[in-house]
């Protein structure tokens, strides 16, 4: 054991390990030391210590070398052996109290309120150009909507966890490696959103043909330009707001875990939806005069991407996700689409259900989205990557045991798990109140809806858990590749759901059936 300012015999109990205020070195393999600050605060000397760890610092040591810290009190360098992160004990005591119950909610309820009326208003817009010329000639539109939505799981949230895990590991604290972060991680989500919003396009009007039986060259065209500069655009912006949010919550000593996925939610599906809409309205308007304008934007946007593979190899972090991280995201816009399908055969039932849909999946996605990125997190700070901690020693569990475990990660669950209904009651009496969704908001609607909100939200806690413990054990990184699969199984499970609780009020003979000549009999 190497000790500065502490003489002694090597500690035997934790207790004894852990003095007020005391950093702790620990060497990782490759020779790192991981310096985690262990503060112990207790009023009473035979109580039991309150132990938080407030994050970890890397510091480059060479062998025999002692670090120069600017900590006031006594410090303590320790080999692992001594004071293990994997240990329960340890770990239980660490993190356990490391954020209160109120920290957390006051942290996320607030961003997740913002991100909910964000989503209400992309519904209500969504129920406005439902009926625009564009989405009613080109009805493939509809199944592009689910999957660019997504980008905000598949890119922005990614994004949005990759950076609040760097963060909270102390990779972000000098301007030089923040912009090294910032300028290859904004590169990464281009390349992303350029591939996937081409690959969406595709998707999609596969997807027409085969189920109108016919293809239109045209229409075509009009939907790859529209669903690329979409995916561009707003990817960019997005990623903006992340870093800036991430940014200044380190700066106020808020968890980015808490809040910066929610505001990514909140402007995600708006900024998409609004800019989809009006990119390919302002394409359809000129398809006949200005041909090429279509061809133009695929083409350019394609010469882009080498660009910007270039910039994202520029940084170890992002050039691992480059080269790993195109099966999560490829998959999950797939099963984004599937839902987009349910939303195209739903709307044409049911109109009504198209203000909705940005608030099931949304809420759901926004929900999941918080509890994967601070399990990564978790994981990220007391264990390396396919080793697993005690506390998550099992892979999969019981339905009920994300409620039930003595941790932290337990503790966000419920408090998830208790937003979905006050949640869901505010954002559905905002769109009663603005007279919208074509349907007559009855109690028993409201049960229907809320029943389906908490089996969606259920659903994807417990799959949180699983995925990311499993993703972990298997040397995936869980910031790149969990987030994406869980917001469009959102998406898929909010869109079915969704469309059974029409289905079940129009056989109970509760008519929700628009009558408006706009539609007729539907798209």
């Amino acid at each position: 054991m190497r000790a500065s300012n502490s003489p002694g015999a090597a500690p035997s109990t934790v207790d004894e390990r852990l003095s007020n205020h005391t950093d702790y070195a620990l060497e990782d393999d490759l020779g790192f030391e991981m310096v985690t600050k262990v503060g112990m605060m207790t009023t009473d000397p035979s109580s039991s210590p309150t132990i938080t760890i407030s994050g970890l610092v890397p510091a480059l040591l060479g062998e025999g070398e002692e670090e120069e810290t600017d900590v006031n009190d006594r410090t303590c360098l320790i080999d692992q052996e001594d004071l293990n992160l994997n240990d329960p004990e340890v770990r239980t005591a660490g993190l356990a109290n490391a954020e209160s119950c109120c920290s957390i909610s006051i942290q996320v309820f607030f961003p997740f309120l913002v991100a909910g009326f964000g989503m209400v208003v992309a519904g209500l817009v969504l129920d406005i150009v439902q009926h625009w010329p564009v989405f009613v000639q080109v009805s493939e539109l509809f199944i592009l909507v689910p999957a660019l939505l997504g980008l905000k799981g598949n890119l922005e949230m990614t994004l949005a966890s990759r950076l609040s895990t760097q963060a909270n590991m102390g990779n972000m604290d000098t301007k030089q490696a923040t912009w090294s972060m910032v300028y290859t991680n904004l590169a990464l989500v281009q390349c992303q959103a350029i591939v996937v919003g081409l690959v969406a396009s595709i998707f999609a009007m596969l997807t027409g043909w085969m189920s109108e039986g016919e293809f239109s060259f045209e229409h075509g065209l009009l939907l790859c330009a529209s669903s690329i500069l979409t995916a561009s655009v707003a990817s960019f912006a997005l990623g903006l707001v992340m870093v800036l949010v991430i940014v200044l919550s380190r700066r106020f000593n808020i968890n980015p875990d808490n809040v910066a996925t929610p505001i990514a939610a909140s402007l995600g599906d708006l900024i998409t939806l609004v800019l989809l809409s009006i990119i390919s309205s302002t394409l359809y308007g000129d398809l006949e005069s200005d041909q090429w304008l279509a061809p133009l934007i695929i083409v350019t946007y394609v010469l882009l991407v080498p660009v910007f593979v270039i910039l994202s190899k520029r940084n170890s972090h992002t050039e691992k996700v480059l080269y790993n991280g195109w099966t999560p995201v490829i998959c999950a816009m797939m099963i984004s689409s599937l839902g987009g399908l349910i939303l195209d055969q739903a709307i044409s039932r049911f109109d009504g259900i198209a203000v909705f849909q940005p608030v099931m999946n949304g809420v759901g996605g926004n929900l999941v989205a918080v509890q994967a990125s601070r399990l990564s997190t978790d994981l990220h700070q007391t264990s390396t990557l396919g080793t697993l901690p005690a506390a998550h020693s099992k892979v999969c569990s019981s339905p009920w045991a994300i409620f039930c475990e003595p941790n932290s990660d337990s503790l966000s669950a419920k408090i998830l798990m208790s937003f979905v209904i006050p949640g869901h009651l505010i954002f559905t009496l905002t769109i009663v109140l603005l007279e919208a969704g074509h349907i007559n908001h009855s109690a028993f609607f409201m049960v229907l809806y809320l029943a389906a909100a908490l089996i969606q939200v259920w659903i994807l806690l417990h799959t949180a858990k699983w995925m990311i413990i499993f993703m972990w054990k298997k040397n995936v990184d869980p910031d790149s590749s969990a987030i994406p699969y869980l917001t469009a199984l959102g998406d898929l499970l909010g869109g079915g759901l969704l469309w059974l609780t029409f289905e079940i009020l129009f056989l109970t003979g509760d008519h929700h059936r628009d009558e408006s000549p706009i539609l007729g009999g539907g798209l």
